[in-house]
């Protein structure tokens, strides 16, 4: 009798339910606010790539977001709601460059039969990274805008030096492993990363000096080889004769 019951009831519910009522239906399924999980990162790609394009054409107080928006095929809304001001977008650009550098550096597989033609292959890939272009105008455009944005010009500074020496000691880890490079002082795993500073301030950081002073970069392209041959030289000499400690 019981079930009987709730049986009836269940069918008048039922019944109650599939009735459709007016004014239901299409309206609900519209959605407004932020794009799917799937597109934001798309989004954010294209903001940052035309804020990158747009200030390295007009600088920092040149750049608008109007017309980063339109450069972007995007809503003034749509960046403010990722980044507060310009100056919250421009760090963006300038912490974006420097991790897809990085990231880029980390891929290096050094080419060469000796323990030298590698050092040398894996310097030239360090050097060729850097003197891009573009990437060049961004960190000059960094160092114009260094009073209005110190913790940033400094904080980037320190950062890229300290990853690209964390890049550069696995690297030279991995040449050494091999050669009997590896079984010197200045290869011992706990002196990677000193080691690499000093690769790095002998081989690459001289070039990025002067890369934003030189207004033809193809300058020092064309004086690259010579450099890097001859500081791997100096380098490795100085490791096996224990000047690198």
């Amino acid at each position: 009798m019981t079930s009987t019951a709730k049986i009836s009831t269940d069918k008048t519910s039922t019944n109650k339910t599939s009735t459709p009522k007016r004014g239901r239906g299409k309206r609900a399924a519209v959605r407004f606010g932020r794009p799917p999980k799937e597109l934001a990162g798309e989004v954010d790609e294209r903001v940052l790539d035309a804020a990158r394009e747009i200030f390295l054409e007009h600088g920092f107080e040149g750049a608008s977001i109007d017309e980063i928006a339109q450069a972007a095929r995007s809503g003034k809304q749509t960046i403010y709601a990722r980044f507060r001001n310009k100056r919250e977008l421009f760090k963006a650009v300038v912490m974006r460059d420097l991790t897809s550098r990085i990231a880029e550096l980390g891929r290096v597989v050094p080419s060469g039969t000796t323990i030298e033609q590698r050092f040398v292959s894996a310097g030239t890939f360090m050097l060729e990274s850097a003197l891009v272009q573009d990437r060049v105008a961004l960190m000059r455009l960094g160092i114009a805008e260094a009073q209005r944005f110190p913790d940033l010009a400094s904080n980037v500074g320190r950062m890229a030096y300290q990853l690209t020496a964390e890049v550069g000691a696995r690297v030279i880890g991995e040449m050494t492993q091999s050669d009997e490079l590896g079984r010197l002082t200045a290869f011992a795993p706990e002196r990677l990363e000193t080691t690499a500073r000093h690769f790095l301030n002998l081989v690459v950081v001289p070039f990025l000096l002067r890369s934003l002073f030189e207004e033809n970069l193809d300058v020092l392209r064309g004086e690259m080889g010579a450099h890097v041959a001859s500081s791997v030289a100096f380098f490795l000499a100085a490791c096996r004769n224990g000047g690198v400690s």
